[in-house]
């Protein structure tokens, strides 16, 4: 007669947490660190989306308003004096202005932090060999990092020159000043005496090249980023992301030649 055993087996769960337990003088496995929900690869690439469409739409509105340039130092003066005074006295003194300065900051700051990790990533995730016979990549995209450096050097570099007056400045840099309750900006003369100089025309010019690479392919990759999937969706916004670096590279581009050549002066 067979006897049966009356010992319960505790159920074993396929989803077990617990690492398995070594074997002989084998190392018990390591556990996987989970990566935190904020540093995901979709919330890093969703942060890099938004971040970038925020500072294309700036870079847009300063292209506009730089073609106040044309119609002559009263309308450029008036366009920037208007920057610094607008919403008052709902707002302080430049309030709306140092508010969108804080925003572009922030948002260059999570851009460059997400960029970094996620490059960092790919190059970890690559090891020792590269894949061959990938397709190949178009320039911007190529050329992504070398161009994010260039216009980061250009930021530092354009609000000392402009917006400080300090180091890079032109010797005859003229500071907002405050004239019998009124307002006196001198935003055109510093604008010509700045891009009236070889070198800062040249690195200019140089600059918005590579602002419009980097924008052509940036506001591409939102789309991809973002999740879009229809074809006609994704040529729309290629035609747009190509029609934004295009104005940017001969609206700003074409400035510094403008100057001088003595055209705005």
């Amino acid at each position: 007669m067979t006897m049966t055993s009356t010992t319960a087996r505790a159920p074993e769960s396929a989803e077990s947490t617990e690492p398995a337990a070594p074997v002989g003088d084998a190392l018990p496995p390591r556990r996987r660190r989970r990566t935190p929900v904020w540093a995901s690869h979709r919330v890093l690439k969703t942060t890099m989306a938004v971040t970038g469409t925020v500072m294309a739409l700036f870079v847009v509105v300063h292209m506009i308003g730089n073609l106040k340039v044309l119609a002559g130092p009263e309308a450029f003066n008036g366009y920037a004096a208007w920057l610094r005074e607008v919403a008052y006295p709902l707002l302080p003194h430049e309030g709306l202005l140092w508010a969108m300065r804080l925003v572009l900051g922030a948002c260059i700051a999570a851009h460059v932090a997400a960029g970094i990790t996620l490059w960092w990533r790919a190059r970890a995730a690559r090891g020792t060999f590269r894949r061959r016979s990938l397709p190949a990549r178009t320039v911007g995209a190529r050329s992504m990092l070398v161009t994010g450096v260039l216009i980061g050097v250009f930021v530092l570099v354009h609000v000392l020159d402009l917006t400080i007056g300090r180091l890079v400045a032109p010797e005859g840099f003229v500071a907002p000043t405050t004239s019998n309750g009124e307002l006196q900006v001198s935003a055109y003369h510093n604008l010509v005496a700045s891009l009236s100089r070889p070198g800062m025309a040249v690195f200019y010019s140089l600059v918005m090249l590579a602002l419009s690479l980097h924008l052509a392919q940036g506001l591409w990759n939102v789309v991809i980023d973002l999740g879009a999937t229809g074809p006609r969706l994704r040529k729309a916004c290629r035609a747009v992301a190509l029609a934004v670096a295009l104005a940017i590279a001969v609206v700003n581009g074409l400035l510094p030649v403008l100057i001088c050549t003595g055209v705005i002066r």
